[in-house]
């Protein structure tokens, strides 16, 4: 934890992580507080149709009449939510997966090496597409599939650096005086395996905002929940005369993706300053 913590003091010192802190700590603050902002009803259709952004409509109404602001700020909070849950059930099942094959090898490397190149070789975005068209398209339930269908990159990268870390003195000294192979996994090798693991964790966010916006726009994404994906697919056919409404989600999500982008490259720098470019 006190290494977490240091590290992620020297990130606010790297100009990109610093900058994509504020960023995606700005969005995170935005999605909490959107009960409490003084903004409309995302759903509420008493405004005029297609105004363009004014005082009262900072960022203008869409099709239906829809405040654009407040549709983006509880869109925001779909989009982290599933970014975030994702990302954490990925980088679970994961790191998990790859500590056991690294720490044991043998078989248990051989079987889930092989699961891991299935995954691997399979599409994912089209293999969650795939899923949720079949089983239906609820918001936890997407949260899940993303989930479960992203962490082979993270079981590889965990794998990698158990593989190095079990072969070093201090495991060897605990193996010396008499410890189990679960307190040696996850009291020495894992401790110690784990951040690059972390900094793709952080990485994953970003694909799992930009795989449910994909999944939203295609119409396979909750219509219980506002989603930039779906602003932008119901402005897509008025982009010439109310520009603002595919727009601004747009921009939403690029910034809300490349702040978490600039996030995990520099956490990566901090944790391997070899990797450290000029």
């Amino acid at each position: 934890m006190r290494r977490l913590l240091s590290q992620f003091k020297q990130l606010l010192k790297d100009r990109y992580g610093l900058t994509g802190t504020i960023i995606f700590a700005f969005m995170v603050a935005i999605a909490l507080l959107a009960p409490y902002l003084p903004i409309p009803d995302p759903n509420d259709i008493s405004a005029k149709a297609f105004l363009p952004p004014s005082p009262k409509h900072p960022l203008g109404t869409d099709h239906l009449g829809r405040d654009l602001l407040s549709r983006i700020i509880w869109g925001a909070r779909t989009s982290l939510a599933v970014g975030i849950i994702a990302a954490g059930i990925s980088a679970l099942v994961g790191i998990m997966l790859g500590a056991l094959a690294g720490y044991f090898g043998g078989i248990v490397d051989d079987v889930i090496s092989r699961i891991i190149e299935i995954f691997l070789m399979m599409p994912t975005f089209f293999l969650v597409l795939f899923i949720v068209a079949v089983f239906g398209s609820n918001m936890a339930y997407i949260m899940i599939v993303i989930g479960l269908t992203t962490w082979p990159t993270t079981a590889r990268i965990t794998r990698a650096q158990v593989l190095s870390v079990r072969e070093m003195t201090f495991v060897e000294a605990a193996r010396a005086v008499g410890a189990g192979s679960r307190r040696i996994l996850f009291k020495h090798v894992l401790p110690n395996a784990i951040h690059p693991a972390i900094a793709n964790m952080v990485l994953l966010i970003g694909q799992a905002i930009m795989i449910e916006a994909a999944l939203s726009y295609l119409g396979l994404g909750d219509p219980n929940f506002p989603s930039w994906g779906r602003i932008i697919y119901e402005g897509q056919p008025y982009i010439l005369t109310a520009w603002w409404i595919p727009l601004f989600p747009g921009i939403a999500l690029v910034l809300t993706v490349l702040s978490v982008n600039f996030i995990g490259d520099a956490f990566l720098r901090v944790m391997t300053p070899r990797f450290k470019t000029l």
